[in-house]
C-alpha cells in the first residue's frame, strides 16, 4: 500500500470521528483522534479476522461431515479413512468464500494502515492525514458549499455522512493541496466509496467530482 493511500483512508476515519465543529480541533486533538482511530482499526481487524477464521473452521467441518456421510464412505469398512468425494455444487461455497475473502482483505488493509502510521519514520501517513483535516478546517464552508451546489436536489445535512466525508477529502486535495494527480484522487475516492458507503455512492461521488474538475479547470 502506498503511504498516500493509507493517509487518505486514515483521513476518512479521522473525519468520521469528529463529534464537534471542525474548527474546534487543535493539531494535538487531530493527532489524538488518529491514534484512537489506529487502535480502532487494529481492534476491528482482529475481530474480523477471528470471524473469518471461525467461518472457515465451520466450513471445514461441514465439508468433513459431508464427506463422511457420503454414500461412498458410508459403504466403506469402519475405521478406514474416508476418501475424497465430489461436492454437489460449487456455488454452495463460492459465495461464502468470497464473503470471507472480502472480510480478510479489509482486515489486512486496516492492519497495513496501522503499520504505515506507526512505523513510518517520516510520519508521512499521519502528517498527510492531518494536512487534509487542517485544510478542511480552513475551507470547510467553501467545500461544503461546493458539495451542496453540485449535489442538486440533495440537502447537505441529509447526505450520507460517509459520502460527504469522501467528497470533502477529495475536494480538499483537488482544490487546495493540489499535490496529487487528479486521476489518483478521484480513483481513491471511488475506492473509499466502494469500501465504506452504499451501492449508489460511487456514481454519485464520481458525478460531483467530474463536474467540479470541469468547472474549476483541474487537470
Amino acid at each position: 500500500m502506498q503511504a498516500r493511500r493509507a493517509a487518505r483512508e486514515l483521513a476518512f476515519i479521522l473525519f468520521s470521528q469528529f463529534d464537534k465543529k471542525i474548527t474546534n480541533y487543535s493539531k494535538d486533538d487531530l493527532e489524538d483522534i488518529i491514534l484512537k482511530s489506529v487502535r480502532i482499526l487494529t481492534s476491528n481487524a482482529s475481530d474480523e479476522l477471528k470471524i473469518t477464521v471461525g467461518a472457515l473452521v465451520e466450513m471445514r467441518a461441514q465439508i468433513e461431515d459431508y464427506e463422511a456421510d457420503h454414500e461412498t464412505n458410508i459403504a466403506r469398512p469402519i475405521g478406514v479413512a474416508n476418501i475424497p468425494v465430489p461436492l454437489p455444487m460449487t456455488s454452495d461455497m463460492t459465495g461464502r468464500i468470497n464473503e470471507m475473502i472480502d472480510i480478510a482483505e479489509k482486515a489486512l488493509l486496516a492492519l497495513e494502515i496501522a503499520e504505515f502510521t506507526t512505523l513510518d519514520s517520516q510520519n508521512e501517513v499521519k502528517n498527510y492525514a492531518i494536512t487534509i483535516a487542517e485544510y478542511f478546517q480552513k475551507h470547510h464552508k467553501e467545500v461544503d458549499e461546493i458539495i451542496q451546489k453540485y449535489a442538486k436536489n440533495w440537502d447537505l445535512e441529509r447526505l450520507v455522512k460517509m459520502d460527504k466525508d469522501i467528497l470533502r477529502i477529495a475536494l480538499v486535495e483537488l482544490l487546495y493541496i493540489k499535490d496529487a494527480p487528479m486521476k489518483v484522487v478521484v480513483d481513491e475516492a471511488m475506492e473509499l466509496a466502494k469500501k465504506y458507503s452504499t451501492d449508489d455512492s460511487t456514481s454519485f461521488i464520481n458525478g460531483i467530482l467530474a463536474k467540479v474538475i470541469v468547472d474549476y479547470g483541474i487537470n
